[in-house]
């Protein structure tokens, strides 16, 4: 029988889903200025959100179950996700790194048959979420969000292409990093309990996401080629005083930054140490950066460690409700739960299910990832580009809805590519 605290916080979950879905109102209430506009800013910042409703959940422990089992709740939880989104935030988007993985875009983009226009456009939103297998999902996502930001995204209006963009951009993350066992945060989460390593991910996982990033790019790139060649909304962003470019050197150094956090990415002391250097360095040359993303990767970390806070009392109903599926119904329900639950959660309840087969844990790992783009709270990257793109919507915010909408195409084709028969 569930307890009143896994009630209440069940309760306060669904609060904070809905909160989430009403910042566009809490943006509008903000910009109208008043005596309360600070606190409809707060409300309107979706990265604050799931961390205002944890610790409402934690003061409501306190009262009920006293400080020192609140405590070692805390204590019990893994906030090693939070905090290594932070920290790939801050590296990745450093300008060296920046500058590293723009050179590989045009490079790529020359050589595809079609105009340049085009080819930059579709190589950002193809080649850059596939890299997410490597360097993992945070990694890429912060990237491309950049990438889009400065080349496409700067344009006041537009609105339309901004969602198609994102939604296709957060779909893509989602699946783009199940190419290895270690990159996408629902495949880390279960790799090692159900023994599948990146040979395994590649050869079931892989080519249909990678078909499906690669066909998901080419229809937008198709749909927006018209104001992508007459430069409406693409470009790259002009200075008026041009910066020298970062030496060689530079981009080496942060480059094995950069690897060592990846290579770390369970070792919380381990990439801790890597950052405090990497801030160090980047302070010392400093001539050769732009301003760290520190307090975006802070308010996405907090936005995470709040998930991870209200999401580790909702055992009682959603690992339940996943153990009663047959594989097929599985799929469609993960797809549907990880809009509206993080998806590496589900597939960690998903896997201390006992006696489930093959094919029903290909479902729950296809379906946490496909639905992955859905809401901003689906995949845990997804705070993280949210954080970098939300300013150039209109009113400083990304509408939940429309987000939803935009990527509900794309979603449906990743489902296409996964469920495509095989045999287990």
């Amino acid at each position: 029988m569930p307890s009143f605290l896994e009630y209440l916080a069940t309760a306060l979950f669904a609060i904070a889903i809905i909160h989430t879905f009403s910042v566009p109102v809490f943006a509008r209430l903000a910009n109208r200025g008043g005596t309360h506009a600070g606190l409809w800013h707060l409300l309107s910042e979706v990265e604050a959100v799931f961390g205002v409703w944890a610790c409402v959940l934690l003061a409501a422990m306190a009262l009920l179950s006293g400080v020192g089992d609140t405590v070692s709740y805390i204590d019990t939880r893994n906030f090693t996700e939070p905090v290594f989104v932070f920290v790939i935030m801050v590296v990745a988007a450093s300008r060296p790194i920046l500058e590293l993985v723009n050179a590989i875009v045009r490079v790529l983009a020359r050589a595809l048959p079609i105009r340049n226009e085009l080819a930059m456009f579709f190589v950002t939103m193809s080649f850059v979420p596939l890299a997410g297998s490597l360097i993992t999902e945070p990694a890429a996502m912060t990237l491309a969000a950049l990438l889009l930001r400065d080349a496409y995204f700067r344009a006041p209006g537009q609105a339309g292409f901004k969602y198609m963009t994102i939604g296709v951009l957060f779909v893509n993350i989602s699946i783009g990093g199940v190419l290895t066992a270690y990159a996408a945060p629902p495949v880390l989460m279960v790799a090692q309990t159900f023994g599948w390593d990146s040979t395994y991910m590649v050869t079931h996982f892989g080519w249909r996401a990678a078909a499906a990033v690669i066909i998901n790019a080419a229809v937008l790139t198709f749909i927006c080629r018209t104001h992508l060649l007459d430069g409406s909304i693409g470009g790259q962003a002009t200075d008026a005083s041009p910066r020298p470019p970062v030496p060689l050197i530079v981009i080496a150094i942060h480059s094995v930054f950069l690897l060592g956090v990846v290579l770390s990415a369970h070792h919380p002391i381990i990439f801790m140490g890597f950052l405090m250097l990497f801030i160090g360095y980047a302070q010392a040359y400093k001539r050769h950066q732009n301003p760290l993303l520190i307090r975006e990767g802070l308010m996405v970390g907090f936005f995470l460690a709040g998930l991870v806070v209200l999401g580790g009392l909702q055992k009682w109903w959603l690992q339940e409700l996943l153990a009663g599926l047959s594989p097929v119904v599985l799929y469609w329900g993960a797809t549907a739960l990880t809009a509206v639950t993080d998806n590496a959660a589900l597939t960690y309840l998903g896997s201390l299910v006992e006696g489930t087969s093959e094919a029903w844990r290909y479902m729950l790992v296809a379906g946490a990832v496909t639905g992955g783009g859905l809401t901003v709270i689906a995949n845990a990257p997804n705070p993280a580009g949210f954080s970098i793109l939300k300013g150039t919507f209109p009113d400083g915010a990304i509408s939940p809805l429309k987000l939803l909408a935009a990527a509900a195409l794309p979603t449906l084709v990743a489902a296409g590519m996964f469920m495509l028969p095989k045999t287990f």
